[in-house]
């Protein structure tokens, strides 16, 4: 039994006649004759008694087609259902995220999730934690790439990953070899530090306040490579992340053995905001995959 079969009985019921049946159906008549004798054949009885040029139902007939219209309205329920579904997945979603986290873990999402949904729409934006809740806030951003804390009732967070802090010393430091150190080993030296505004810079100012440390800035910027090149050029010590690790920057990684010495990535959104299929799919996916999207680290490579 064939979906069309069903289509063209139910079309010869509703017209009384194969030709206009056939016209309905765009199907030349033979064709559609030689499929709904075919279906009786299959059923084992007639569907239609062929008088002359009328055609009228045979009992056989008439039990047949209300199980012939539920099979084809099912079967346009599903091809809509199927239809909104893909319309959704055209839709666009704004993910704001923060300039810490942006370089090293989007890239590789970005280019997974275009991969999997050509037909969304993905739009990134770069910027600190304070100007990306209010993005959320306003509706004009989506979902956000944050790192704890947040103190925020009106925001739902999804973790992502937590990853260990490292610090970052020149080459010919007396502890560029360690495989680990505490943050009171780094009391007394210079630092080099993002500024003001950036998150990272507070959770390294906390770290180290509570291991009682308090760090003599000696150079400040808005991104890690140039605090990695300060570093590599003898003017400080510094802290980054794990997924800011440099391998090209001519610096040592020695990880942080301080338990507090971790970052929490996460995804915020608006809390009882509703989302289209594009953003559901992008917060689902990206929980969970920040350490996939990162490649390797070999931390105590030059």
């Amino acid at each position: 039994m064939e979906i069309n079969q069903l289509r063209y009985v139910c079309a010869i019921a509703d017209t009384g006649n194969f030709s206009r049946a056939a016209e309905r159906c765009q199907v030349a008549q033979p064709s559609l004759s030689q499929q709904v004798l075919k279906l009786e054949e299959d059923l084992g009885v007639k569907l239609f008694d062929r008088l002359g040029r009328s055609i009228r139902l045979t009992e056989a007939g008439r039990a047949f087609i209300p199980h012939a219209r539920a099979i084809l309205e099912q079967m346009d329920v599903a091809r809509s259902s199927v239809a909104e579904k893909h319309a959704d997945l055209r839709g666009s979603v704004t993910v704001g995220v923060i300039p810490t986290i942006a370089p090293y873990l989007m890239p590789g999402y970005t280019a997974g999730f275009a991969k999997k949904f050509p037909d969304a729409k993905l739009r990134i934006i770069e910027e600190t934690t304070s100007v990306l809740i209010d993005g959320l806030r306003d509706l004009s951003i989506d979902a956000a790439i944050l790192a704890l804390p947040l103190r925020h009732k009106d925001l739902e967070l999804f973790p992502i990953r937590t990853e260990p802090l490292f610090a970052v010393l020149k080459k010919n430091h007396p502890r560029a070899s360690a495989r680990s150190m505490s943050l009171k080993e780094l009391r007394g030296e210079p630092f080099v530090m993002l500024r003001d505004g950036h998150c990272f810079r507070d959770l390294s100012i906390n770290t180290c306040a509570r291991a009682r440390v308090t760090p003599k800035i000696a150079f400040e910027s808005g991104q890690f490579s140039s605090l990695l090149g300060m570093v590599a050029a003898g003017v400080g010590v510094s802290l980054i992340p794990e997924m800011a690790i440099d391998r090209n920057a001519g610096c040592r990684y020695v990880r942080i053995s301080d338990a507090s010495a971790t970052r929490t990535i996460v995804a915020a959104v608006l809390r009882g905001r509703s989302f289209n299929r594009v953003q559901e799919a992008f917060v689902s996916g990206i929980r969970g995959k920040g350490t996939s999207a990162l490649p390797p680290r070999d931390h105590h490579t030059t």
